[in-house]
């Protein structure tokens, strides 16, 4: 499972690298500076910016260099055993900093939590507190309980807690993009993922919260958000009209919204705000989503549908409650509605008694749909999973690297190839600020979500819209020149 949007042509680690997260202070300052570091997907940052707005309000003030800091905490992501490894060890250097300073507060936030609490806890001995993604209202009073000598926990799941309530204070934030969270947990239980396990069951925020967040986001000069979703498209809230408030369908005082439902609502907010989503899951994805997208010029033209795999016994063991036939039928059907419109999705590769004919099913998917972008992966096995109890890993590892070479690169061959499919089209880019390279190009992307480079105008800058031959490309970028 994977959120991350911007997908290159390689083999992706779903894990992003840690990111510091920096914001002003609000409200009075209680003298204390905080250092937040996040890793994973964009849910895991989205969830971030929840907890820097709950302790913005009780005074801390941020801090770019964890030494500084009075408490870090870092967010984490239990996908994959590389992201464990990854962040044992930032914990590792975190208590160099803490040998420095033994007053500050080092936490254990997200995925991570609930699983390996009482290794982090008692045995490693490496964090004072830990805190699951539905406890995240509770950090004030934990950190007093480490004030005061004593170790805390607080790892419960809920079936309500949306952080509905809560303004997210945007980090890091280019005042351009924004994620807005729509849902929390997941009902599916594939049997490769953790998520479940780790963020609860699924319950979807009220849709006049997201509405109301969306605009405030527009007004204060945002123009793209990203609603986010383990599984947008089961996104499903009814409750009580406010007094005074149009219908959001159909319907009287109460109110069911689904997903399409919410995707029009936040596409009126304004023209000028486009939206995007993720992700979708290919059993839920419905005609009416997709035709909501083909209404809606600001709707993008881009649907991250992951396959995982491309045979059907392997998507049954998988526990994905879809076959072969029936993912070919939602992409025939995204073609046919939204022509034109970009698809990205996850591959496994090497999962539990894959034969190299299950293999080839995937490969041939791969040439069937000519995905835009992919994440790829190789299979690896996380504990408390239902693969983890069902099944013996019993693909040698020479095997599944062999394997997932194979789907890079087919998958950097597609992707070239829809690039080049642009060269000479003209690209209704936002633009998001200056290139990395260079502060003569500017970067944005296209509806499609490809990144596209092109020369610096004095006539336009960032969170403006403009138009952008295509002239030439890479695997990966669109590079081009603005026209009127």
């Amino acid at each position: 499972m994977t959120m991350d949007l911007l997908i290159p042509d390689k083999v992706h680690d779903e894990t992003r690298q840690g990111e510091a997260l920096i914001l002003e202070p609000v409200g009075k300052q209680n003298g204390r500076k905080l250092y937040i570091e996040s890793y994973g997907c964009a849910m895991n940052f989205s969830d971030s910016e929840i907890v820097a707005s709950i302790l913005a309000e009780k005074g801390f003030e941020t801090t770019s260099d964890f030494n500084n800091a009075d408490v870090i905490f870092i967010n984490t992501c239990s996908i994959r055993e590389n992201a464990e490894v990854r962040v044992r060890n930032r914990l590792k250097e975190f208590a160099g900093a803490k040998f420095r300073n033994p007053g500050m507060v080092v936490g254990v936030l997200g995925c991570m939590a609930e699983r390996l609490k009482a290794k982090f806890l008692e045995e490693e001995k490496l964090v004072d507190v830990v805190v699951g993604p539905d406890a995240y209202r509770d950090l004030p009073n934990l950190i007093e309980q480490v004030d005061g000598g004593q170790r805390a926990v607080n790892v419960l799941l809920s079936r309500e807690e949306t952080y509905a309530d809560i303004s997210p204070v945007r980090l890091n934030s280019n005042g351009i993009n924004a994620f807005v969270s729509i849902m929390r947990g997941c009902d599916n239980m594939c049997s490769f993922c953790v998520v479940p396990f780790t963020r609860g069951r699924e319950r979807s925020r009220d849709a006049h919260s997201v509405v109301a967040e969306c605009k405030d986001l527009f007004d204060k000069g945002y123009r793209e958000v990203t609603l986010l979703g383990q599984n947008v498209d089961s996104y499903k809230w009814s409750g009580q009209l406010a007094e005074g408030a149009e219908p959001l369908a159909v319907g009287d005082e109460i109110t069911v919204v689904n997903f399409a439902n919410l995707l029009e609502m936040v596409a009126l907010v304004s023209p000028d705000l486009r939206v995007r989503f993720s992700t979708s899951h290919p059993k839920d994805i419905t005609d009416e989503v997709l035709h909501t997208i083909a209404q809606y010029e600001n709707i993008c033209n881009y649907i991250h549908l992951p396959v995982q795999s491309g045979n059907s016994r392997i998507l049954d063991i998988m526990n994905r409650t879809y076959d072969r036939d029936w993912y070919i039928n939602r992409i025939d059907a995204i073609r046919r509605i939204i022509p034109g419109c970009a698809i990205s999705t996850d591959v496994i590769t090497g999962f539990c008694t894959e034969t190299d004919e299950e293999h080839n099913d995937t490969v041939s998917m791969m040439d069937y749909v000519k995905y835009d972008f992919a994440y790829m992966f190789k299979y690896s096995e996380r504990p408390g999973t239902l693969a983890a109890k069902r099944y013996a890993d019993d693909i040698p590892e020479e095997i599944k690297q062999k394997r997932l070479a194979q789907i890079v690169a087919k998958q950097q061959e597609y992707s070239f190839y829809r690039m080049q499919a642009r060269i000479g089209k003209v690209e209704k880019v936002l633009i998001e600020g200056f290139s990395k390279k260079s502060d003569k190009d500017y970067c944005g992307r296209s509806d499609q979500n490809a990144m596209v480079i092109f020369p610096v105008s004095e006539n336009y800058k960032p969170g403006q819209y403009v138009n952008v031959l295509v002239e030439r490309t890479t695997s990966a970028t669109l590079i081009g020149t603005i026209v009127e």
